[in-house]
């Protein structure tokens, strides 16, 4: 992008020697900055209705976690929760949910103690730090919501006790797995306080965490391992986090390859293990690219995570249009649509959701694909609340010469440029339309640039403005509409979507219409498991899902001209949207029923087709976000 901050790779070692961290090309707008709207807005209200508003009500974990001196967990779930549970409370301006995380946030500052160390466990010897690092992010995330004045102090003096410690104890467990992470309040420190011994400790924490660069140069996972067989390695979460590490690290060192990372290793994660939702498997770890093995929400959001990073410091604009992608497919997929229950693990060929004595997943429990509180493992849990909240966060970011589109949602943003206070609202019912509607004000006249970001998938994108229409060419996935911008400009964007009919292994295909991913819609029965656990109480109990229509088809779909063959149709963006009642798009498409069989309750990978109806049947896909139950890769029986 040459007219923003691009990477000049020859003033990288200047940077460096004078002590200063690497800018990143775009620098995300603060909390304050940015208001959700739309079915954006209603999106986040259904959260904080659901488990990521209440947890704290019920669950032992966060009501009467160690964290505020009760018995129940005491390491990474209150962290986990707070990290999505503070920027939905302060994107809401709910004062009750406010003053909720106020409680939580107080009570660990004032137990920190005086040497530093901020984790209810005192034993730092026996203790992974995973959840020290993870607190430590979750206190900058509150600064940017509060402009608390303690922070800093807190975070310096937990720093400072790491860096005295950590010459005798090396990281192991998650926090040598996931090093990287501590990067993000170091480099937040760094930045106000100009201290060198940070920079030193992360030099310490770098050397001391796992090399994901040197094992994705020998990659050793082109399939899936034996199953029961669980690795650090091999771990989704662990995979999804690991993606911005290099990036992250870039920042102090310099290093192109480091920068660059992430390119290769999302390449050989996507053709060894990718879903056609823009995740990869694993369930726990990598699974390979069968439709009925599962992703863990956690790997989900996480992934998210990493790619908000990958787009503020790399600005390749192909990140966000994997972060949409998963953002609009996988991530509401994973959840009961009024977000009360979720799944620990999803499945893109999903046609029941059960207990089984022998589960398809290669590490993962009976239980994993149920719908419930807190199904096979609790980190899900606590985690799942950050998806949407920092998916919102990263609509618009700042670059030096003005202001990126780097996600699209509805929302406005109220920041300054240059000392002048500039608006933008971002009309729009995308990613279910494709019509983008912007009005940008500003109190006085001031020149900036506006970089639209132009999603791979469309070639005929075009711009309404000043009573023109122009078609787009795109730089590097960017269109830079650069202009003396006074008082209130509207313009409009439209991003016309294309079919793409996606082959997958074994003769199998996916439908995708611009950023979402179409299957086919599966009647379905809920039936409530578990009652006799505490905590399984109305609303959020476990469930388990079947099937009550057939699932069993291939599409009749002239793959060469797929707009022949497949009709959709619009409807309204309701208040829930991401549910099979309320997909504001469908698709009508004939199919054929054919053999295909299921086993321990799922489909076999492919089917037998050992026979085919001979008669066609109306078929209905609406968007796989909008699904509980689905088939998202079938056979495609092509005619002209």
């Amino acid at each position: 992008m040459d007219n923003v901050n691009a990477h000049d790779i020859s003033s990288l070692d200047k940077g460096i020697e004078n002590n200063k961290l690497l800018e990143p090309v775009f620098r995300p707008l603060s909390i304050k900055e940015i208001q959700p709207e739309g079915w954006l807005l209603n999106q986040l209200k259904i959260q904080a209705k659901g488990l990521s508003g209440n947890l704290d009500k019920f669950w032992p974990d966060i009501k009467d976690s160690k964290w505020i001196g009760g018995n129940a967990e005491g390491w990474e779930r209150l962290p986990y929760w707070l990290d999505g549970f503070i920027p939905l409370a302060w994107l809401l301006n709910d004062e009750d949910m406010k003053s909720r995380a106020k409680y939580y946030i107080n009570y660990i500052i004032d137990h920190q103690r005086e040497d530093g160390w901020i984790c209810p466990d005192d034993e730092f010897a026996k203790k992974d730090l995973w959840a020290f690092f993870l607190i430590l992010k979750v206190l900058v995330l509150y600064h940017d919501a509060t402009e608390d004045e303690r922070i800093e102090g807190v975070i310096r003096k937990a720093l400072l006790y790491l860096d005295r410690n950590i010459d005798r104890q090396t990281l192991y467990g998650w926090a040598h797995a996931r090093w990287f992470e501590c990067m993000i309040p170091m480099w937040w420190l760094y930045e106000r306080i100009r201290e060198e011994w940070i920079l030193e400790l992360a030099a310490k924490i770098h050397a001391q965490g796992f090399d994901w660069i040197s094992l994705y140069k020998h990659w050793p996972y082109k399939k899936p391992i034996e199953k029961k067989r669980w690795s650090y390695m091999s771990h989704v979460v662990n995979n999804a986090m690991m993606l911005k590490s290099g990036p992250l690290l870039w920042r102090m060192t310099g290093s192109k390859e480091q920068l660059e990372s992430a390119e290769h290793m999302v390449d050989l994660l996507d053709k060894y293990h990718g879903m056609v939702t823009g995740v990869f498997t694993g369930d726990e770890c990598l699974a390979g690219k069968s439709p009925i093995q599962g992703t863990e929400l956690c790997a989900v959001v996480e992934y998210m995570y990493s790619l908000e990073h990958l787009i503020s410091i790399t600005d390749r604009a192909h990140w966000g249009d994997r972060l949409e992608k998963i953002a609009y497919n996988a991530l509401p997929a994973t959840f009961s649509p009024d977000m009360w229950t979720h799944q620990y693990d999803q499945q893109v060929n999903q046609i029941e959701c059960s207990r089984q004595d022998n589960p398809v997943f290669m590490t993962n429990g009976g239980e994993s694909n149920i719908f419930g509180l807190e199904p096979n493992y609790g980190c899900c849990t606590a985690n799942l609340s950050q998806g949407w909240p920092k998916f919102a966060l990263s609509t618009f970011m700042k670059s030096n010469d003005g202001l990126v589109a780097a996600v699209y949602a509805p929302c406005s943003i109220n920041t300054n440029i240059d000392d002048t206070k500039v608006s933008v609202r971002l009309i729009t019912e995308y990613p279910f339309r494709d019509t983008l509607n912007f009005t940008v004000t500003t109190e006085k006249e001031t020149e900036f640039s506006l970089w639209l970001r132009i999603p791979a998938w469309t070639d005929r994108a075009y711009l309404e403005i000043d009573g023109k229409q122009l078609d787009i060419c795109a730089h590097e996935g960017y269109y830079c509409l650069r202009r003396k911008w006074s008082g209130e400009t509207s313009f409009t964007l439209r991003f016309p979507m294309i079919i793409n009919i996606e082959p997958r292994p074994n003769n199998l295909y996916a439908v995708t219409r611009g950023p979402l991913v179409y299957s086919l819609a599966i009647g379905e029965k809920w039936v409530r498991i578990n009652e006799d656990i505490p905590g399984r109480e109305p609303p959020h109990c476990d469930y388990e899902v079947y099937p009550v229509t057939p699932w069993n088809y291939g599409l009749c779909i002239d793959i060469d001209n797929p707009e022949k063959s497949i009709v959709f149709e619009e409807h309204e963006v309701g208040d829930c949207p991401f549910s099979p009642e309320g997909a504001p798009v469908v698709a009508y498409v004939y199919g054929k029923k054919i053999d295909w069989s299921k086993e321990n309750g799922v489909a076999l990978p492919y089917p037998e087709m050992k026979w085919i109806s001979d008669e066609k049947e109306k078929l209905k896909l609406i968007p796989y976000g909008c699904t509980n139950l689905r088939m998202t890769e079938m056979p495609i029986f092509n005619e002209k």
